[in-house]
């Protein structure tokens, strides 16, 4: 009996819910014909617009042609009635001389016969008549302002509803990704002369291959695309890789997404390791800030909390601890933080090999300022450059004003400017790590080494600040630098 009822509560269940859709679909299919009906008087009410445009165009067309016309015969009228009245004028007077003529000749006897004859003779002369010019001024011929609407006749009888555009083609081997921008090209699988412009949509992801139907990242939007192709500039390649599709829309309709594509955005991404900076250094994202009373004020809130004269490590302030999800952990920490003259903060990624880039720039004023690479094991005390873990270059603003590279405690004066913003590329396993004027390309300087263990990033500040760019990809300038410089070491052996 109990079983049963399952049964039966389960049959009641599906039915409802069968029921449920049903009335659902009945809704959905009702607020189609609704729609059918609206969307149809919509669709009927621009068709009609388009012909009373198109009408209005025609009758603006006919009057400024008539126009032409009765310009073009007035005109002509007015100059073949002037040469007309000249004519009549001039026959007139023709036939008067023509007369008096006659009549001299009939009296031929009379003795003034001589006297009459020569002025006959020097009227006939100066007759309007031997000065006219007996051609039409204007021809009667109107045909140059006639018209033949053949080609347009054909045109408006082969007019049809505009077709959804075809979806276009992503070419993958025309589309580039370099210099962190993105050159997308695409193209119409047919010619379609209608087509007003185009929708591109993108998305960062960490996948490989096709997107995925459950993503976190939003598709970005980009309209009015006039061309088959668009560049993406300004990226920050955060992830390693970027779903894209394009659509092409006419005067009335869009069409269909082409199959998406994904292309490899291959970037150094890292943030700053808040818990191996020093305490006088305030870090913030990817920017950080000389602070004087940084470990001043760390010691009193450590006091003040345990009542121990040590000095309590920063480690837990929210506003320079910030955590780097998918980050490895930090092995420093603590009291194993930079410490006394070592104003150091470290990268949170690893660099064990490939080719990397990224850029910081820094406040001018600054009173010392160096970037470079170090190994993980760069004591708390040692400073940038000092060390056989750690190389960098270094400017000097106190005293005196000096632009070194350094390691292993050697330095090396580069006569070079001083760029505001400094580029840095490291390759791994070339052991190259060469620093660059980030806006012109200019080489600073190149060390070649052997790294033995994985090196991070790491920047140093001495009464200053300075902001890391980092998801940069190798700029193609740096590349073809490198390419060329990678078979002789630069001017720094005893820095190596």
């Amino acid at each position: 009996m109990g079983d049963q009822k399952d049964a039966l509560r389960k049959i009641i269940t599906t039915l409802a819910m069968k029921n449920e859709e049903i009335q659902n679909f009945i809704y959905a299919l009702k607020q189609m014909l609704q729609n059918v009906e609206v969307n149809s008087t919509k669709v009927q009410e621009d068709l009609e617009g388009e012909f009373q445009s198109l009408f209005s165009l025609l009758d603006e067309l006919k009057e400024g042609m008539l126009m032409k016309i009765k310009q073009d015969r007035a005109s002509r009228t007015y100059e073949l009635q002037n040469q007309l009245a000249a004519c009549t004028k001039a026959l007139e007077s023709s036939e008067e001389l023509l007369e008096t003529a006659n009549q001299t000749l009939e009296g031929a006897e009379n003795h003034d016969f001589n006297q009459a004859a020569k002025q006959i003779k020097d009227s006939v002369t100066m007759a309007p008549a031997f000065r006219l010019s007996l051609k039409a001024k204007v021809s009667d011929n109107m045909s140059h302002l006639m018209v033949d609407f053949t080609q347009e006749r054909r045109m408006l009888q082969s007019l049809k509803f505009l077709p959804v555009p075809s979806a276009p083609e992503i070419d993958m081997a025309e589309s580039l990704v370099a210099d962190n921008c993105v050159a997308l090209v695409w193209r119409m699988p047919d010619e379609d002369s209608k087509i007003d412009h185009y929708v591109l949509e993108y998305r960062k992801t960490n996948f490989e291959g096709p997107p995925r139907v459950k993503e976190d990242q939003p598709w970005m939007v980009i309209e009015g695309i006039k061309q088959t192709e668009y560049t993406l500039t300004g990226l920050k390649f955060d992830m390693k890789y970027m779903n894209f599709r394009v659509k092409a829309c006419n005067k009335a309709v869009a069409g269909e997404f082409s199959e998406p594509v994904t292309l490899e955005t291959r970037a150094f991404m890292f943030r700053l390791d808040a818990s191996t900076c020093h305490q006088n250094l305030k870090v913030e994202e990817l920017s950080v800030e000389w602070d004087a009373m940084g470990g001043k004020v760390q010691d009193i809130k450590a006091r003040e909390k345990d009542g121990k004269g040590r000095t309590a490590s920063p480690v837990n302030s929210p506003a320079r601890c910030v955590q780097s999800p998918k980050r490895m952990p930090s092995a420093r920490g603590g009291r194993d933080r930079f410490t006394a003259e070592s104003y150091t903060v470290l990268g949170d990624m690893l660099i064990d090999g490939g080719d990397h880039y990224w850029e910081v720039r820094y406040d001018r004023d600054s009173k010392a300022f160096g970037v470079g690479v170090a190994y993980r094991t760069l004591g708390k005390f040692d400073q940038l450059g000092k060390t056989s873990s750690s190389w960098c270059v270094h400017l000097n603003n106190w005293l005196q004003v000096s632009f070194t590279a350094k390691h292993n405690n050697k330095a090396k004066v580069l006569d070079v400017p001083v760029p505001d913003c400094i580029g840095v590329y490291c390759n791994f396993h070339e052991g190259f790590l060469s620093f660059y004027n980030a806006q012109t390309k200019q080489l600073l300087h190149t060390f070649k080494a052997k790294f033995t263990q994985p090196v991070l990033p790491a920047f140093m500040v001495w009464c200053g600040s300075f902001h890391v760019y980092s998801g940069l990809q190798v700029p193609s300038a740096v590349k073809c630098l490198q390419k060329r410089n990678s078979t002789a070491s630069s001017s720094n052996a005893s820095l190596t």
